[in-house]
């Protein structure tokens, strides 16, 4: 066979396949839409959440592989916790001597108020002392004026006043030295007591750090990308996995201002993926922008590439989603399907067509 021949067949082959795609596509597409519906063309977007870290420090291990569906509070990575368990276990030990100078500052109380009260009872000796020594003054007095004792008795029984006053006053100084001992004792134990408060709220906190090094999903999630890779050391925030949230999956889309002013809140819209074609996915209008703004550039619409549009977002039921989560992607094209007119009927090609 000659190569001319080749080249005509080639050519042939080529023409019969564009004809064939072009055939396909004429059928498969949705026909011309009535007046009361409109559409415009988007993207599959979904809610991204990155897990990262909340404190520096080195990545242990990274437990979740990229394309991983993995489900609320399972733990995708850890960090390093050697420090962090170093600075608890200090933390716990000045717990422990707090907790010692506590019963120290406690026991202290109990012997100044021990002191006290024998620096009480000495002053109530010498009270009773002191009472006898005045009567027995006053009688010696009387005696000594009637002639019957010696003026030398009185003098020492004055001097024995005198003297007993003196210790009374030594024992009640006993008792302030023994009452400003209890505050002081009492003062202490308050200090003791704000540092043991103080150092568990360091416990507290060092263990809230050491638990949030282990980085959980927030929710069920599939993991995107693994961003670093145990042994890396990140900052805080440092980014370790991007994972998206399937039961949040929507198309963003264009609508002009004559159409998108007729789109209510829970208005029916049909997604048709540019990857299947064949499929009708049902969703509805979760948002409407109340202010215009120019068309993305990576958004293809029908109409003038200058007019101002409205961005409106078309969410697909979490429970749809839940049953196909091995087909879910984000960042497929496709066209979205509004219908303006809640009392309208959905064109046959229109339909919703899910996979089985």
């Amino acid at each position: 066979m000659s190569s001319q021949l080749k080249s005509i067949l080639t050519l042939a082959l080529v023409g019969i396949a564009i004809a064939a795609a072009a055939v396909a596509w004429w059928v498969l597409r949705p026909g011309g839409l009535p007046e009361s519906m409109v559409s415009g063309n988007g993207r599959i977007e979904a809610t991204d959440i990155d897990i990262a870290t909340k404190i520096p420090g080195r990545i242990a291990e990274v437990l979740a592989r990229e394309g991983d569906f993995v489900q609320a509070g399972s733990v995708l990575a850890r960090m390093d916790t050697q420090t962090l368990q170093a600075q608890k276990a200090e933390a716990l030990a000045q717990v422990r001597h707090a907790e010692s100078a506590l019963q120290t500052a406690k026991s202290v109380v109990t012997q100044r108020e021990s002191e006290h009260n024998a620096a009480l009872a000495v002053v109530a000796q010498h009270r009773a002392e002191l009472n006898a020594a005045e009567k027995r003054l006053k009688r010696s007095q009387r005696l000594v004026g009637e002639g019957a004792m010696p003026e030398q008795e009185v003098d020492d029984n004055n001097a024995r006043v005198l003297g007993i006053q003196a210790m009374i006053s030594a024992a009640q100084a006993q008792v302030a030295a023994a009452q400003a001992g209890i505050e002081a004792a009492k003062s202490q134990i308050v200090q003791a007591q704000a540092q043991i408060e103080t150092i568990k709220a360091t416990v507290v906190r060092l263990q809230a750090d050491i638990d949030d090094s282990e980085l959980k999903a927030p929710r069920d999630v599939r993991v995107q990308y693994r961003i670093a890779e145990p042994g890396e050391v990140l900052a805080a925030g440092g980014r370790v996995l991007n994972t998206v949230d399937l039961s949040d999956v929507y198309m963003t889309f264009f609508l002009p201002t004559a159409a998108a002013g007729k789109v209510a809140l829970g208005s029916d819209i049909r997604l048709v993926l540019d990857a299947l074609p064949n499929y009708v996915i049902p969703a509805k209008a979760s948002f409407v922008a109340s202010v215009a703004q120019f068309t993305p550039k990576t958004v293809e619409t029908e109409s003038e590439r200058l007019k101002l549009m409205f961005r409106v977002r078309a969410r697909i039921d979490p429970a749809l989603l839940k049953q196909h989560l091995d087909q879910v992607k984000t960042g497929l094209p496709g066209k979205a399907y509004v219908k303006l007119d809640p009392a309208a009927e959905w064109p046959a090609e229109l339909a919703i067509k899910l996979p089985e």
